[in-house]
């Protein structure tokens, strides 16, 4: 049986920006790990913004065009760390393992290529109930779990120095 998480506390120099990529296919899976992973921003003090994407398979592209935007817009606020959200749910084909490995693999490639913090909230279940039980912030809560990965790979990098001091440029 899982215990419940005691909530950690986190310290940053700067309160640092968080982007979650939610894939929405199934939405009332979507709405709980968003609301999970929200309320541990929140209780954090840390700024978020959300960019919703079709589904699991295109997180990582989306985090990358994030990244990536920095190139052409030395403007834009940068994100300290990444949050990925989504479910995939076993069918009757091989097709939910392809789009839940594929996702996953390109989550941790870009988390090593970019040394991105992230937090890696894509659920894979066999079940709705199962995913239900995964998402829902009073249950296992796996949204503010992956949050709190992401908030914690975000304290490491700080601590090593591996963030930029300047975080962004006012226009």
């Amino acid at each position: 049986m899982d215990q419940p998480r005691k909530t950690p506390t986190y310290t940053f120099e700067q309160k640092p920006h968080v982007l979650i990529v939610e894939g929405r296919y199934h939405e009332k899976i979507a709405d709980m790990l968003l609301a999970g992973a929200k309320a541990v921003l929140e209780a954090a003090g840390v700024t978020h913004e959300v960019i919703t994407v079709p589904g699991a398979l295109e997180i990582p592209a989306a985090i990358v065009y994030a990244v990536k935007a920095l190139d052409f817009d030395a403007g834009r606020r940068r994100f300290d760390g990444y949050v990925a959200l989504g479910c995939i749910l076993q069918g009757e084909t091989r097709h939910n393992e392809l789009v839940g490995n594929e996702s996953l693999r390109g989550l941790q490639e870009i988390a090593l290529r970019y040394a991105l913090a992230t937090g890696n909230g894509i659920l894979t279940c066999a079940t709705m109930a199962q995913a239900e039980k995964r998402a829902d912030p009073a249950q296992l809560d796996r949204g503010g779990a992956a949050t709190q990965a992401c908030l914690r790979m975000i304290e490491i990098k700080h601590g090593l120095r591996l963030s930029p001091k300047k975080r962004w440029v006012a226009r």
